[in-house]
């Protein structure tokens, strides 16, 4: 709880006051990856290689942009820092955690963008839903990752609009629009996902299973995994929650 404490109190004063109320969330899914490490490290090294595996595909690698980089950990943000002149990593939140590990690692080509990347805004005011049109305008692009956030987009849409009368969809418009809005994009492109999770027993009964992607179609898959997202003795001894992975 210390660490927790400190990690919230040191990303405070980095973050604009408009995501501030994210900050706690950030800081939780840092404990639960610490917690997690061994559940997680599978689905984190799977990731990592996707990324990678897009990076040696590019005939150019001057800038990547990827959506979503989070705690970093499923990011291989030092191999894209040799392969690329630039790095931008966008998020809600940049902890002071990881913001210090960059540092530790010196790597001067990385960018910071603070960016709510769902577009609620814009479809709660009635604009024009294109909440990755801010890509047109970086320059030299020529990867677009975005890593394990489309599935956050929606849960954390639903926290924010609970009760709402077009809640669903609402969320299963912003989903579709990071997916268009993907397959815009004038360069190379991975897609990460969780796209569905199950709860599972200890004799693995299915006890319930949730679309995570509000029925959106994100396309075929080059690869699925399964993901602990909450392993058994993480919440409860009877049951663990697996999150249904693809890339592509």
């Amino acid at each position: 709880m210390i660490l927790e404490a400190l990690n919230y109190a040191a990303t405070w004063p980095l973050t604009s006051a408009d995501h501030r109320p994210f900050i706690r969330s950030s800081v939780n899914l840092w404990a639960r990856a610490n917690r997690c490490r061994a559940a997680w490290a599978e689905h984190e090294r799977r990731t990592k290689a996707a990324i990678l595996e897009a990076a040696q595909a590019c005939r150019q690698r001057r800038t990547v942009v990827v959506l979503g980089s989070g705690l970093l950990r499923d990011v291989p943000v030092t191999e894209l820092s040799r392969l690329f002149d630039t790095v931008v990593l966008v998020d809600l939140v940049h902890l002071a955690s990881v913001r210090s590990w960059l540092t530790v690692k010196r790597l001067k080509n990385i960018r910071l963008i603070e960016r709510d990347l769902s577009g609620l805004e814009a479809l709660l005011a009635g604009q024009p839903l294109e909440p990755l049109a801010f890509l047109r305008q970086v320059p030299y692009l020529d990867l677009v990752v975005s890593a394990n956030l489309l599935s956050q987009i929606g849960i954390g849409m639903s926290r924010r609009l609970e009760g709402h009368a077009e809640e669903e969809a609402l969320i299963r418009q912003a989903i579709a629009a990071h997916v268009e809005g993907l397959a815009q994009v004038s360069a190379e492109t991975c897609l990460v996902t969780d796209v569905s999770c199950t709860v599972n027993d200890r004799s693995g009964a299915v006890q319930e299973t949730v679309d995570l992607m509000h029925g959106v179609d994100t396309g075929a898959a080059r690869e699925r995994w399964d993901w602990p997202v909450v392993p058994f003795g993480e919440e409860s001894r009877d049951y663990q929650i697996v999150h249904h992975v693809i890339a592509h």
